[in-house]
């Protein structure tokens, strides 16, 4: 199962590089076509959504590697390392619940902008644009499963790992 959640974090990734890359060639050619006084208004929307989906895949993939959500302060006053593991758990169950209101209320959010479309491009739908949110739920919630299964696991052991 690690290698599978690895190689989805690593697809995850590589959308997200994908979309801020069309994001900041975006964001270059609408400078250019300014400065050259050539009306560009379909880059708003190209922006815009370009960048919800690289920071919500971006997001997504930190969860794998718990970097997104961190509450240092207190796991650095902790000795007791099973203390620690438990803390650990808590933390991402509280997580998956959020992620799984993610998947839920993003596929409603998608189904409802479904049909409708882009202001400047009109024959580009939204709704495939907000398919971000269930799949940033998705996937975070399969990561953090993966990690509340290796803190149990590492607490029945001993939880000294």
């Amino acid at each position: 199962m690690k290698k599978a959640l690895a190689v989805i974090q690593k697809v995850q990734i590589a959308i997200a590089a994908c979309f801020l890359l069309i994001f900041l060639v975006t964001i270059a050619f609408q400078m250019f076509s300014r400065f050259a006084g050539i009306a560009a208004t379909w880059t708003e929307d190209v922006c815009t959504y370009s960048f919800i989906w690289a920071v919500f895949m971006g997001a997504g993939a930190m969860v794998y590697e718990k970097r997104h959500f961190a509450f240092t302060s207190i796991m650095d006053m902790m000795k007791n390392q099973k203390a620690k593991k438990i803390l650990q758990i808590i933390i991402s169950i509280i997580m998956l619940i959020f992620a799984v209101l993610m998947v839920y209320y993003g596929t409603l959010a998608a189904k409802q902008f479904w049909n409708y479309t882009w202001v400047n491009i009109p024959k580009m739908k939204r709704g495939p644009t907000w398919l971000c949110l269930p799949v940033c739920g998705a996937t975070s919630a399969l990561y953090l499963i993966g990690q509340i299964a290796d803190e149990i696991a590492d607490l029945k052991k001993g939880g000294n790992e």
